[in-house]
C-alpha cells in the first residue's frame, strides 16, 4: 500500500482518490483470499468487478472507480499490460439531470442558517464552488479589490478564478480578522503552521507560518504532522456545513433530495436564467466539456419553457 501511496503523489493524484484508490485495491486483495496481484494476474479483475456489479449491487460510479483502482494497480504500480477484459460487466450510468433549488428555495434554507456555515454555504452558491474547494480555500486566494477568489487545485488538479460576490465582502473580511487572530494566538505558543501542498515547506520554509497560507476555513483544533511533528491547523470538516445545510433544508420544509452541492447546480442554473452565457458559465465551474455545463441548459428550458398542456385549455 505505500507503494501505491508513493505511485499516487508522484502523478499528484489527491489524497480523496489516493484513498479511495487504497480501499478498492484493499477490498481487491481480500476477494481474492489476500493472494498478491502479481500473483493472481490481470485475469482477476472481471471477476471482481461483476461480483460487486451482481452480488453488491453498487451503483455505475462506484463500479467505475473500483475498476480504475484495480488498473491503476497493474498498469502504474505493477507495471503488468492488462489488456482487453472480456466478460466485464459495465453498469450503464443513468442519465441523471442535477437537482436545482429554486431561488426563493436558496434564500429560505440560507437565511436559517447561521455562523461560519452559513458564511461557507453562501459562498458555495455565491460562487459556485464544490464544497471540498469551499474547505482548501487560503485567505491569498480571496481577492478582495477585485472581487475574484482563485481556486487551487480544484477538480481535475486544475486551477480557476470565480466571482467573489460583494455581498460577502464585509462578512469575509470580518472573519479573515478572526482567522488572524487565530492565528496571532497559534504563533504566541509554538504552533501557526499551515500545511503546504507538494513540497513548497522546503522551498519556502517560512510559509507554512504566514497569515497568507492559512485556510480561510481553519479547523477548531491542530494536529500533530506525523512526518515534521509540527502542530498545524487543517481545515474545517466538510460536515460543518453539511450538517448545517440539511437542518436548514428541513427547517424550511424543502422535500427536495438536495445537498451543499446543489448550491452549485442552483449557481449556474440561476445565472443561466439571469442571461450569462454558457461560456462564462463554463469556465466560472471548471468544467472540462462543454456537454457537462450544457446540463444546467437542459434543467433551465424545461423549468422556463415549457407549458403544462393542461394551461392550454
Amino acid at each position: 500500500m505505500d507503494q501505491v501511496s508513493t505511485i499516487c503523489r508522484r502523478r499528484h493524484l489527491s489524497l480523496r482518490t489516493e484513498e479511495a484508490y487504497r480501499f478498492w485495491i484493499r477490498r481487491y486483495i481480500l476477494f481474492h483470499r489476500k493472494q498478491h496481484p502479481r500473483d493472481v494476474g490481470t485475469a482477476g479483475i472481471t471477476p471482481f468487478v461483476n461480483y460487486l456489479t451482481t452480488e453488491q449491487r453498487v451503483a455505475a460510479s462506484t463500479q467505475s472507480q473500483a475498476l480504475n483502482a484495480v488498473l491503476f494497480l497493474y498498469r502504474d504500480v505493477l507495471e503488468m499490460e492488462v489488456g482487453h477484459l472480456s466478460g466485464l460487466r459495465r453498469i450503464q450510468r443513468p442519465a441523471r439531470l442535477p437537482i436545482v433549488m429554486a431561488v426563493e428555495e436558496v434564500r429560505d434554507v440560507l437565511t436559517r442558517m447561521h455562523g461560519t456555515p452559513r458564511l461557507m454555504a453562501e459562498l458555495l452558491y455565491g460562487s459556485g464552488l464544490r464544497v471540498t474547494e469551499c474547505m482548501t480555500l487560503r485567505i491569498k486566494d480571496l481577492n478582495f479589490r477585485e472581487g475574484t477568489i482563485n481556486i487551487r487545485s480544484g477538480k481535475g488538479g486544475k486551477d480557476r478564478v470565480s466571482v467573489l460576490p460583494a455581498r460577502l465582502l464585509q462578512p469575509l473580511q470580518q472573519h479573515v480578522l478572526r482567522v488572524a487572530s487565530l492565528h496571532k494566538h497559534d504563533l504566541t505558543y509554538g504552533r501557526g503552521f499551515a500545511p503546504l501542498p507538494n513540497a513548497l515547506d522546503r522551498k519556502y520554509p517560512n510559509a507554512s507560518r504566514s497569515l497568507a497560507w492559512q485556510f480561510v476555513f481553519p479547523s477548531r483544533v491542530t494536529r500533530a504532522c506525523p512526518h515534521s511533528g509540527r502542530l498545524l491547523r487543517w481545515h474545517a470538516s466538510e460536515s460543518n456545513v453539511q450538517i448545517a445545510f440539511k437542518r436548514a433544508l428541513a427547517d424550511a420544509g424543502i422535500s427536495k433530495h438536495a445537498s451543499v452541492h446543489t448550491l452549485r447546480h442552483s449557481f449556474a442554473t440561476h445565472l443561466l436564467a439571469g442571461g450569462t452565457d454558457i461560456r462564462t458559465i463554463q469556465l466560472l465551474l471548471g468544467h472540462r466539456n462543454l456537454k457537462t455545463t450544457m446540463i444546467y441548459t437542459h434543467v433551465h428550458h424545461a423549468i422556463r419553457r415549457t407549458v403544462s398542456p393542461l394551461d392550454r385549455l
